[in-house]
Order: structure tokens, then C-alpha cells, then sequence
């Protein structure tokens, strides 16, 4: 296996492993499924954490802060419902994973879904989606705060009662949620007490505000704790320490469990482990054909904005390197947790699901660091599983959403979720059926107006207006509020480049509005599902009108 060494991690370089993708599904030919996958696992983690434990003896001389390898224990499985190990980032764009070799490892060691997208790309209409398995537009969670945003919306409406989390402690699961909720729990705003723990979790360890990872206030199953400014008080290290605890009391527990770490990692302001301060000098910001360039023919948000100033460009700069340095902290709490699935008997019965609430664009189309638009920058985020059954080292190209989550999370703990979604277990046990969906659904509304809202964007981050948009292989289509549109043929233009809804006939795009329109309004699992069957797939030059 090819993984980054530490020297070059340091240098911002990395050796890649390549693999073949192909349509579909591709995996190596010869396995010893069951048995192989966890001795691999073991394998890897020991590596990893071996790598990880050397590069903190050699730039702080000290110990890993996670703490020491656990004591091996006996074996303990679940053979029917296996455990479940979420962790869920905060912005973490695709172009991290690269600085993170525990999520290259689990590349090696599972399934790496290349084209997985999210329902917006905003923290909270995101993160109710993957709790819930619907669509905003059945959520009602469109913002971070206001009366259509954040944890309020979600609570008065009822959505904690439709949770994957209730769903699988009714069926026996212990459950445990680390971290990060949702925007605007835990404030003076949030309509419940402090104290307040959600239906569905048998440990909850959950931070107010966290963006800075020191100072914060941690409701600790109904009783508030308060964290200073210390290295020991480092978030990421705290969820880390705690889910290994709660691992290491699951194994004796008898009961399979389900374990959420969702780190406030790398969301601004981008704060790492005193440890990664000084990781990566010199390291810059990549620049694709998309870097600093408009699209032709932009929608009227982004129309305006100039080129990239130097002292713009110098800020990208530095936010790359601390988002990459930030990620560390993260890439150190999958390895702890690995080992102590390793360590407890519990790697070869457990799901381990990385993954991101949203992308972020740093540059591209003249925009400084932000998200909220429905182009691949802020929708197209990781989402990396290894598991039983899982084939090692494959890539699939099916079209999947955070909506899917729920669902799968569930079917794993032999129980249901009625949701919008659909269970991406066929994809994970190595099979492609072939009337998968060919068409996800992105909604946002905006501009945000509230600039206490951390993810606030002034002008030059973006903030676009309310828009629905289509996504599949061959095609991006959005629909604005106020009848704009957008359409970019992703064969010939990848990069999102050239807006093309002009050019095309009035016939075609009255077809892309009725798909649209039919996701739009789907409200069931089988309703959506059918409407993510889209037809206007041909090649969009033959639909141009003729001139």
C-alpha cells in the first residue's frame, strides 16, 4: 500500500495509489472477504497509528495528546448488526483528503463514492439532512438561523422524532452523538435549556460554540462543562479521547452501537492543534482552470466580481495551509479511533463512514473562502466507508446524497427510516443495480442576511440568491428564484466554466424544469427516488438552438 510518508506530508506532497475507475464499480479481483478485510484493517491501523505516533515524537518529543495505544482485550462481534463509526467534518473539501493518510488508508481499505454530493451546501440544512434522511424542502431547515434555519426550525418541527438515531436506539443500539449539532443549540436563541439532550442518544457530548476549539462550553448529558485554553482542551482531541472511551465501554456493553464524532474541523476560523501550527510552510492554495476566472455567462451574483487582489490571493494562501494543518487534529482521532476498534475486537464487525457537511471554494470563480453555490467546489464532498463486506480499494461513480445516509445507517441496524433517501448498502456490498439514480438535488436559499451566522458571507466569499439545481454525470442545471438559470455540460466542461442555458432550445429547458420541478416536490422515499430518474441526459449541444 502507498501512503504519504510524514516528510512529504509536511512539503504539502503526497504519493498517490492509482486506481482503475471504471463505470460503475471497480474492485480488485481476489479477496478472502471476511477474514481478509479485518486482518487488512488491523493491519493498516496499526501502520497509521505507528506513522502518527512517530511524527508527534519527532516535532513535539513527546507522546501522542490522544493517548497510548489501548491493551489489546478479547475479541467481541455482533455477527448480525454490525457497529457504525461516523465521523462528520465541517467544510472539509475534497482537496484535503489528500493531507490526511488515515483517510488514504481507508481508501486502500473500502469504498471511496466518487460522485457524492450534499442536499445544500450550508452546515445546518445539510446536517438535517443526514439526520433525517429528507430533502430541506421536507426538513424546513433552509439557513443556520432565522425562521427558516438552525436548530429551532428543527426542533420545533418536530424533525428529532424522524432521526436514524432514535431509529436505531429503538432497535437496541447504543447510541452516542460527539461533537458538533446543529447551528444555534446550546445559544439564547435555541428555545430549549442547556441541558437540553435530543431524543435518540444514549451519550450525548455536545459543544455550543466550538468553531475556535477552546473556550467552549460542552453539554455533557444534560450537565454543562466549561473548557479552557489549554492544549489538553483542544476539541478535536476531546471527541477524540471520548470516543475511544465510549468504544472501550460499548465492548463489554453487549449491544451494538452507533458512534457520531462531528468535528468543528476546518471550519473558520480554521484553528489547529498547537502540535500542527507549524506543518506545511510555504504550502499554497491549488489553482485549477477555474481558479480566479468568471464563468461565461454568469448569473448576476457573480457577475460582478473582480479578479483576485494580491492581498486576496495571499489570504487563500494562508487559509489553505491552515485548513490543511487544521485537518490534522482529525486525520489523529481516526487513527485513535481505529485502534481502539482494533484493539477492542471490534474492527471487522464495524462501519468506519468518513465524511464532509459541505465543500468550500477558495479562489475559484474570483470568490474568496465560502460555500452556499451549487458548483462542485461547495456540493461535491468525500464520503469514504470501510466495513463487513465492503471491497477494498474500490471506487464507485453512482449518484448519491447525504440523504442516503439515514437510511443505510439504518438498514445496517436491521430496522427502517421512512425518508426521502435510499440505502446505499447494494453499492457497499460491492454490487451497481442498474436502475440506480442518474440525478441528485441540490436547494439553497439566500442571500443570508445574518451576520451573526458564522457562515455569514459578505460579497466577495458569494452569497447566492435562492436557487434548486440538477446534478448528474453529464450535466449541472440551476434554477434561481428570479429566473435566472445555469447549465454546464460537464463533458465538455468540468470545471463549470461556460453557462450555456442561453443556447439552449426552449423545448429542452422546459424538459430540465419539469425534472427539476418533480425532485422539487417529491416528498417519499420511492416518490424521490423516481424522481431522481431524470431524462434529459443527451448530449445538450444537439438541444442548442440553431442559429
Amino acid at each position: 500500500m502507498t501512503r504519504p510518508t510524514s516528510s512529504a506530508l509536511r512539503h504539502g506532497l503526497t504519493e498517490r495509489n492509482h486506481t482503475t475507475h471504471h463505470h460503475g464499480l471497480h474492485a480488485p479481483k481476489s479477496r478472502r472477504w471476511l477474514a481478509a478485510l479485518a486482518i487488512g484493517l488491523a493491519a493498516t491501523i496499526a501502520a497509521v497509528a505507528i506513522a502518527v505516533t512517530a511524527r508527534d515524537d519527532a516535532r513535539t518529543g513527546r507522546s501522542s495528546p490522544l493517548g497510548a495505544v489501548p491493551r489489546l482485550k478479547p475479541a467481541v462481534t455482533f455477527a448480525t448488526r454490525p457497529n457504525i463509526v461516523f465521523v462528520l467534518t465541517d467544510d472539509l473539501s475534497t482537496d484535503l483528503v489528500k493531507y490526511m493518510p488515515a483517510v488514504l488508508a481507508m481508501q486502500q481499505n473500502g469504498l471511496t463514492f466518487d460522485d457524492y454530493f450534499v442536499s445544500d451546501s450550508l452546515c445546518c440544512p445539510s446536517r438535517s439532512s443526514i439526520f433525517t434522511g429528507n430533502f430541506p424542502h421536507d426538513t424546513g431547515v433552509f439557513g443556520n438561523a432565522g425562521p427558516h434555519g438552525g436548530f429551532k426550525v428543527f426542533h420545533d418541527r418536530g424533525e428529532e422524532q424522524d432521526t436514524f438515531a432514535l431509529a436505531l436506539q429503538r432497535a437496541g443500539y447504543r447510541t452516542a452523538m460527539m461533537g458538533k449539532y446543529l447551528n444555534g443549540y446550546l445559544t439564547d436563541q435555541a428555545g430549549v435549556p442547556a441541558t437540553y439532550v435530543p431524543p435518540g442518544w444514549s451519550d450525548w457530548q455536545v459543544a455550543g460554540d466550538g468553531y475556535a476549539e477552546l473556550d467552549y462550553t460542552l453539554n455533557d448529558n444534560g450537565t454543562l462543562e466549561q473548557y479552557g485554553d489549554q492544549p489538553s482542551d483542544y476539541l478535536t482531541d476531546v471527541l477524540a479521547r471520548k470516543g475511544v472511551d465510549f468504544i472501550n465501554s460499548a465492548a463489554t456493553d453487549g449491544r451494538p452501537f452507533f458512534l457520531e464524532l462531528a468535528t468543528f474541523a476546518p471550519h473558520h476560523p480554521f484553528v489547529p492543534a498547537p502540535r500542527d501550527a507549524d506543518l506545511f510552510p510555504g504550502l499554497q492554495a491549488p489553482r485549477g482552470p477555474n481558479f480566479d476566472v468568471l464563468p461565461l455567462n454568469p448569473p448576476s451574483w457573480l457577475a460582478g466580481h473582480p479578479p483576485l487582489t494580491d492581498q486576496q490571493l495571499n489570504r487563500i494562501n494562508h487559509v489553505f495551509r491552515r485548513r490543511v494543518q487544521d485537518v490534522q487534529s482529525v486525520n489523529d482521532m481516526i487513527v485513535s479511533i481505529e485502534t481502539a476498534l482494533a484493539a477492542d475486537g471490534l474492527a471487522g464487525d464495524t462501519y468506519l463512514v468518513f465524511s464532509s457537511d459541505n465543500g468550500l471554494h477558495m479562489g475559484q470563480y474570483r470568490l474568496m473562502p465560502g460555500k452556499l453555490t451549487a458548483f462542485d467546489t461547495d456540493i461535491h464532498v468525500p464520503l469514504i466507508v470501510v466495513g463487513p463486506g465492503v471491497p477494498a480499494g474500490a471506487h464507485t461513480d453512482a449518484m448519491t446524497e447525504n440523504i442516503d445516509l439515514a437510511k443505510t445507517f439504518t438498514q445496517i441496524g436491521g430496522t427502517d427510516l421512512p425518508s426521502d433517501g435510499h440505502s446505499l448498502m447494494p453499492l457497499l456490498q460491492g454490487q451497481t443495480p442498474a436502475d440506480w439514480r442518474n440525478a441528485i438535488l441540490v436547494e439553497h436559499h439566500g442571500p443570508d442576511l445574518y451576520t451573526s451566522d458564522p457562515d455569514y458571507q459578505a460579497y466577495p466569499a458569494g452569497s447566492p440568491t435562492t436557487y434548486e439545481a440538477m446534478r448528474t454525470h453529464d450535466f449541472l442545471y440551476v434554477e434561481y428564484r428570479d429566473g435566472e438559470r445555469e447549465y454546464y455540460d460537464l463533458q465538455t466542461d468540468p470545471f463549470e466554466l461556460d453557462n450555456i442555458a442561453g443556447e439552449l432550445s426552449p423545448t429542452y429547458l422546459a424538459g430540465l424544469h419539469d425534472e427539476l420541478a418533480a425532485m422539487e416536490n417529491c416528498h417519499t422515499g420511492p416518490a424521490c427516488w423516481a424522481a431522481m430518474h431524470v431524462h434529459q441526459l443527451a448530449d445538450a449541444r444537439r438541444r442548442r438552438r440553431r442559429r
